[in-house]
């Protein structure tokens, strides 16, 4: 005969590997909170390169390597960069909102996660689409002449 204990562990052994099953897409963890004071808005290209960058900071990329209307996602810092309109270079977390995945790329106007579906805008990285609950967090950058480096 089962006692109750052996069948409340039983299930709570089943429902081990489901709840295991979640970490396929939740590997990174979502990039924190904007400091409070921020108001969450991402500096336009002229406050991000302001200042000088951390020392030794190394560069993401050359502003000409991010087109006009476009972007590119750089894996390793989680971060993608992108120009909505010329000369305005905007920084993003790469982490989904939806599930941790990073966004595999930026076309058709979009940021775009693959995991699900998700799309983000590229001025400002509000939800433009897909079951991702919130934006992406912004990232600080600086612009100095042709170069790109994350703050």
């Amino acid at each position: 005969m089962t006692t109750r204990r052996r069948t409340v562990l039983a299930a709570g052994a089943l429902a081990l590997p489901v709840v295991a099953g979640c970490e396929k897409y939740g590997d990174e963890q979502p990039e924190p909170e904007p400091p409070a004071g921020t108001d969450g808005k991402q500096p336009s290209s002229a406050d991000a390169s302001g200042g000088e960058g951390q020392p030794g900071a190394p560069e993401l990329a050359k502003t000409s390597d991010i087109e006009v209307g476009g972007g590119k996602v750089f894996e390793a810092e989680k971060v993608v960069v992108t120009q909505p309109a010329a000369g305005d270079f905007k920084a993003f977390s790469a982490v989904c909102t939806h599930s941790g995945c990073t966004v595999a790329n930026v076309e058709g106007g979009t940021i775009n996660c693959a995991c699900h579906g998700s799309k983000y805008a590229l001025d400002d990285a509000s939800v433009q689409g897909g079951p991702a609950p919130s934006p992406l967090a912004p990232r600080q950058i600086n612009v100095k002449g042709d170069s790109i480096t994350l703050a």
